[in-house]
């Protein structure tokens, strides 16, 4: 016999949970296209996104509230950055916000090449200006400042892309780097990163000044309760970077949720599901923490966060990241093979708004559809509608509400609530804490 994946589309697999029509399609896409706008934390327009998801929610005949949490909102006044040795030129750069003041000259050091954290760069990292490979994370930045160097400088964009179409990314020093020490520190392209090195530039000039402040950052809450005390956390982040509308990073992954509520706003689950839009997770997943240490008092009834951060690719992989036991990673797997739908699973953690809740033990996964190199962009201008399908978008969030109704309808919830060894060392690196000893 010949199998049936053959003969019905993954759309036709996953029809929905009762044969009905469980999810408009058209609507939900209608929410992506009102939501893409820039929506950087913290911002009016990241308020603006969450009345419209509310307003969306409010059709649906759900109350929803938002919940405030402050977030730092520093200024860059100025930020300079000039080559003084062996040549002598200005780069366009924008400065760390939140990161340290220099004088008003500046200071000029030498300028070394953190290509990686190894004796020999370490030694002539010290007092240097460092041009860092990658983020400054809360994973990387204590390797640099160990160091000791004067200041740091980051780069951001494709070498393959145009200079005129890389956008210079606007980023944070954040608050938690501070304890390892505190630097001043300047971001600039990638094109002229590679000049500096290409040319031998040893010695810069670095002008830092800033101002710090604090905002207003939101998430957007919908319960749709259930016949039990049981919780299961739905999250995507609805934020965007700075310069992208975020249409794909991850307005995608707030209409998914726009999906589940349209699902199960119809058939009322055993386990009340409690959606959660996330702000600022782009600034370092600040609306999961704060939802997190807002609530300590309902922690012990969530058995299941369930994350969605980027779907509905054209192109691209459909992967779920499990932050638990490996019960759950089986389970998503057989489920996925049983259904015909494609798609990748494993442990680990993923950087996204599921962290914050398996960092308290309780048991996550994250779905997305990875882009391959060259089949979408994210925190850029490049992240755009046109690169989604509403096909896979529709399939995704089909997927995902089934399996989430299945978690919600379960006699017992099959996954254990507790972090093995493996992934609280992997959360723990991720979070810094190995680093905190």
């Amino acid at each position: 016999m010949q199998n049936v994946v053959n003969h019905l589309s993954v759309c036709d697999i996953l029809e929905s949970i009762e044969g009905d029509e469980f999810m408009n399609i058209e609507k939900t896409w209608g929410l992506l296209n009102d939501i893409y706008f820039v929506r950087m934390g913290g911002t009016e327009e990241e308020l603006k996104a969450a009345r419209i998801i509310q307003d969306y929610l409010k059709e649906l005949g759900l109350e929803s509230r938002i919940e405030d949490f402050e977030v730092e909102m520093d200024q860059v006044e100025r930020a300079e950055l000039k080559v003084t040795k062996p040549y002598e030129k200005t780069y366009e750069c924008t400065g760390f916000k939140g990161s340290m003041n220099t004088p008003e000259e500046g200071i000029t050091k030498k300028l070394v090449y953190f290509e990686q954290d190894n004796p020999v760069i370490g030694k002539m990292a010290k007092d240097a200006i460092l041009l860092v490979n990658g983020y400054v994370t809360l994973r990387s930045f204590p390797k640099i400042a160990k160091h000791q160097p004067a200041g740091f400088i980051t780069y951001n964009g494709n070498i393959d892309t145009a200079r005129e179409d890389v956008d210079l990314g606007e980023r944070e020093f954040r608050s938690e780097l501070k304890k390892y020490g505190e630097m001043p520190g300047v971001n600039i392209k990638i094109h002229d990163a590679m000049e500096m090195l290409e040319k031998g530039a040893s010695e810069v000039t670095l002008t830092m000044k800033g101002t710090l402040g604090k905002g207003i950052s939101r998430n957007v809450i919908c319960d749709i309760p259930g016949k039990s005390d049981e919780v299961i956390v739905c999250t995507a982040h609805y934020d965007s970077s700075s310069f992208s509308k975020g249409a794909y990073d991850n307005g995608t992954g707030a209409v998914c949720l726009y999906g589940l509520a349209q699902y199960f706003v119809k058939h009322q689950p055993e386990r009340t599901i409690r959606l959660v839009w996330c702000g600022s997770e782009e600034r370092g997943l600040l609306g999961s923490h704060a939802y997190i240490n807002d609530h300590p008092e309902e922690l012990e009834k969530i058995v299941l966060n369930v994350n969605i951060d980027m779907i509905g690719s054209t192109m691209g992989k459909r992967i779920a990241v499990c932050t638990s036991e490996m019960g759950l990673v089986n389970y998503i797997d057989y489920d996925a093979k049983m259904k015909g739908f494609p798609i990748e699973v494993s442990q680990g953690v993923y950087s996204s708004d599921s962290t914050p809740f398996a960092d308290k033990n309780i048991p996550a996964v994250s779905f997305a559809r990875i882009t391959p190199n060259g089949g979408g962009e994210i925190h850029s201008r490049h992240d755009v509608i046109e690169h989604l399908s509403k096909r896979y978008l529709d399939e995704d969030i089909r997927y995902i509400a089934e399996f989430t109704n299945q978690m919600a309808n379960a006699f017992v919830v099959p996954v254990k609530k507790e972090m093995p060894e493996n992934m609280r060392k992997e959360l723990d690196n991720y979070l810094g804490k190995e680093e905190k000893k």
